[in-house]
């Protein structure tokens, strides 16, 4: 498992490259989102995703790559809104962005870890196409607890399908990058 965790990071690090630079360009301008919207964000890179695998064919020229990182860096997003609340202003400064960034990402890496253990590591077994279609089931499930007020019966909130999203779209970007 250490071999995963040590990709963890390395795949991680890029995302938050990424997020690290957008923030300089655009400030935590993504404040002013409402979590729903959020989840509206992550749902359109997913589902472009899932368009250039079953069409085979990309017009635009942003790659399955990039969408994926989208969707770690959205989730994470989405999941310092949770914490902060919605607003209608950019009222976060970079440093604390990237600190709750940070946090965030270190607990997607803690529950990876212990649902690794627990599963053995079997998502080095699945299809590429597999990782799509788990993202978009849990951004149907978050819309779904979100058109519910975030009341669950039994189930996880939405904090957690942000958590899992990260996690599936790190491990696509995990086999992507290293192979299996």
């Amino acid at each position: 498992m250490s071999n995963t965790s040590q990709q963890f990071d390395q795949i991680t690090a890029i995302c938050r490259d990424i997020y690290v630079k957008k923030l300089k360009d655009y400030g935590a301008s993504w404040r002013i989102l409402r979590q729903t919207s959020v989840t509206d964000q992550i749902f359109i890179k997913a589902n472009r995703i899932r368009s250039i695998e079953t069409k085979g064919v990309n017009k635009v020229g942003d790659d399955i790559r990039g969408e994926l990182i989208a969707v770690v860096n959205y989730s994470v997003i989405g999941l310092i809104q949770i914490e902060l609340g919605e607003t209608t202003c950019n009222d976060l400064d970079g440093k604390k962005a990237i600190e709750l960034y940070d946090s965030y990402i270190q607990k997607a890496k803690e529950l990876m870890e212990a649902k690794n253990h627990d599963y053995d590591e079997a998502w080095r077994l699945m299809r590429p196409q597999s990782y799509t279609d788990l993202i978009l089931q849990k951004i149907h499930r978050t819309k779904q607890i979100e058109d519910n007020q975030g009341k669950t019966l039994i189930s996880e909130g939405i904090d957690a399908n942000y958590f899992d999203m990260i996690n599936y779209a790190v491990f696509r970007l995990i086999k992507s990058e290293f192979g299996d």
